[in-house]
């Protein structure tokens, strides 16, 4: 339709045109990319027949359960307008584990492991997006039916000691991000650029690595009980129960979910915001909630966008009502289930993984003495015995839900008394439709509804929270404190109250390559952007000040964090001079919040009220 020359040329301008705000670099590496297509051009040989002996391989495998087979993998062939109406479950309940049967084979390359090098730090398993990579300890006897080429070592440190360990890569599950690479920090002496997790050609590798993560799946889990210390590293010896779902390629999001899916099992109850979170952990025709060896998992369910927080609310009510009635069906009953058994059961410590195995144990007691007695009550308390188990609730949405639309359900939920945790996944912008600004956006940011740089400071819904007295806040981002991350979480889940925890989420809408997203984490926390604490109620009553700053003072300005970003650097392009006055600002914003932080840190909160004379403003006699 042109000739060739003028084609290339249109081409390379509507480039220019469409990417220009975001800097010289990109629309470079566009016009190379249009070089390369050209430069590999070739003419292709039809023959008259076809010539191929391979065959389309099925959608699913034939391990796959029934469900799977008949109807979602009719939707993974692009078919779902055939299935009859009958065909889906009557109530709205949707099969979870799911993505596992969805092999997508989307990576070019794919991380490997090299035991030689490895220090088992397990940080590559954390920060993998996708559970695409995990680690394993177990029996040595477990490799007798290895297949040729698994990799294992023997494990370093003292708790497992005389197991062996073992890091593997799902080959068709991995999305390529690179993330586990950039991370690691582990690097063969001999050669400082190959460290002990390094990306190779996915399709030379595929059906090795396939064979090596089926076997590795089989081998056992470890035993809960027996992983006591919950660390970055101790976390990843416990199976996630949230994996390879559709978030983007090194998403900033999914490793806090997959970490709450580790810590709390088959015990936690989800409540989703509409947004990211709700798309790639609910988006037919697969769910990455998965069930472990038990067939049990998490509970997920999404509301609306804006009464996420009383949908989650309702949970907690729920559970709560279904705790007290099974306690006052142990009541009526104690004579015959035996008295013994009713006062541990309505007394037992769940604060940690023995406790609660333990309860699990006499629940199951529980159900088989019930089995034996013609009773209504022991009927109903056979449908409500699993409430005796510790349910954890979590409250789980974007900045757009929390800081925004859903702010107002959120904030009546923080103003009770209720044992809700909440995890806001700031991605500092609405990033699921498009990329407009919210609250959560930074001073300066360019965004949908903010072009010219958002010209107001972040709102502070850490700061608001802590305001209430008996809120446990937090700010984590895994990439700075991978252990401050754990630890936070953990702490929210056993406050007995409302807990918060803000999670820094880098983003796509950021703009650039996120296989960097934990050094810009870092970053955030380093320059003020973003400190890392924990405001515990808990403290007050030990005399100490709530608000434990985590992160020491700003290393580093401001701009050296916002410059690696499109989102900055657009306004940047567009205006320079106020691109200039928004980071000053920014810079300023920076130092007054943190500065309020630091004040608050040194304070502590009386414990007692003061004497009368005292409150109206006397001088309280001396002692």
């Amino acid at each position: 339709m042109l000739p060739r020359e003028e084609a290339i040329a249109k081409i390379k301008d509507a480039i220019e045109k469409t990417y220009g705000k975001r800097g010289k670099m990109v629309i470079e590496q566009n016009f190379a990319a249009v070089d390369a297509a050209l430069a590999h051009l070739h003419e292709v040989a039809v023959p008259a027949a076809a010539t191929s002996t391979r065959h389309r391989p099925p959608i699913v495998s034939e391990d796959a359960p029934e469900f799977v087979k008949r109807v979602s993998a009719v939707m993974l062939a692009n078919k779902g307008d055939l299935l009859p109406v009958s065909a889906f479950p009557v109530d709205g309940t949707w099969p979870t584990a799911t993505t596992q049967w969805e092999k997508r084979n989307i990576a070019l390359e794919i991380p490997l492991w090299d035991p030689k090098v490895c220090i088992q730090c397990n940080q590559c398993a954390f920060v993998c997006p996708h559970a695409a990579i995990r680690a394993k300890v177990y029996d040595a006897g477990q490799l007798e039916a290895a297949p040729e080429g698994f990799l294992a070592t023997d494990y370093k440190a003292g708790e497992f000691k005389g197991m062996k360990y073992t890091l593997q890569v799902a080959p068709e599950d991995c999305t390529g991000c690179n993330l586990c690479v950039t991370i690691c920090p582990a690097k063969d002496r001999t050669n400082p650029r190959r460290k002990a997790i390094n990306m190779a050609p996915q399709h030379e590798h595929r059906e090795r690595e396939r064979q090596n993560y089926a076997f590795f799946l089989d081998l056992p889990e470890i035993d809960r009980t027996l992983v006591t210390r919950l660390d970055t590293k101790g976390s990843q010896f416990l199976q996630p129960l949230f994996e390879y779902s559709g978030a983007c390629a090194g998403c900033g999001e999914t490793p806090y979910i997959k970490l709450l899916t580790q810590l709390f099992g088959d015990r936690l109850l989800v409540s989703n915001a509409t947004g990211c979170s709700s798309i790639y952990g609910g988006n037919l025709p697969t769910t990455p909630y998965a069930r472990n060896r038990d067939g049990r998992g998490p509970a997920w369910s999404n509301s609306l966008f804006e009464d996420n927080a009383e949908f989650g609310f309702g949970f907690r009510l729920a559970v709560d009502a279904h705790a007290r009635l099974a306690g006052e069906l142990l009541g009526r009953l104690g004579g015959r289930i035996g008295d013994d058994l009713v006062t541990a059961l309505l007394h037992a410590d769940q604060g940690d993984e023995a406790g609660l195995a333990a309860q699990r144990e006499r629940v199951a007691a529980l159900k088989a003495r019930l089995a034996g007695i013609d009773d209504a009550d022991a009927r109903r308390l056979e449908l409500v015995a699993d409430y005796l188990v510790k349910k954890s609730v979590w409250l789980v949405g974007g900045d757009g839900w929390a800081y925004d639309i859903g702010f107002g359900g959120l904030d009546h939920v923080l103003a009770q008394h209720r044992d809700v945790n909440i995890l806001v996944l700031d991605t500092e912008v609405y990033s699921n439709t498009g990329g407009q600004a919210s609250k959560a956006t930074p001073l300066g940011a360019a965004a949908k509804f903010a072009m010219a740089g958002k010209e107001v400071g972040k709102k502070d819904l850490g700061l608001l929270a802590m305001s209430y007295g008996h809120v446990y806040v937090a700010r984590v981002a895994f990439g700075s404190k991978y252990n401050q991350t754990v630890e936070a979480i953990r702490e929210a889940e056993s406050y007995h109250g409302p807990s918060l925890v803000i999670a820094y989420s880098h983003c796509i809408a950021h703009g650039y390559d996120l296989q960097f997203g934990v050094d810009q984490q870092k970053l955030a926390v380093d320059s003020g952007i973003w400190p890392l604490y924990r405001f515990d109620p808990r403290r007050v009553a030990a005399g100490e000040p709530p608000l434990k700053l985590d992160a020491g003072p700003a290393k580093v300005p401001v701009i050296d964090y916002m410059k690696n970003e499109a989102r900055f650097r657009m306004v940047e392009k567009q205006n320079p001079q106020r691109f200039r006055h928004l980071m000053a600002e920014a810079q300023r914003d920076v130092t007054r919040r943190v500065a309020i932080y630091e004040q608050l840190s040194h304070l502590t909160v009386p414990t007692t009220a003061p004497e009368a004379g005292a409150a109206a403003g006397e001088k309280p006699a001396e002692k």
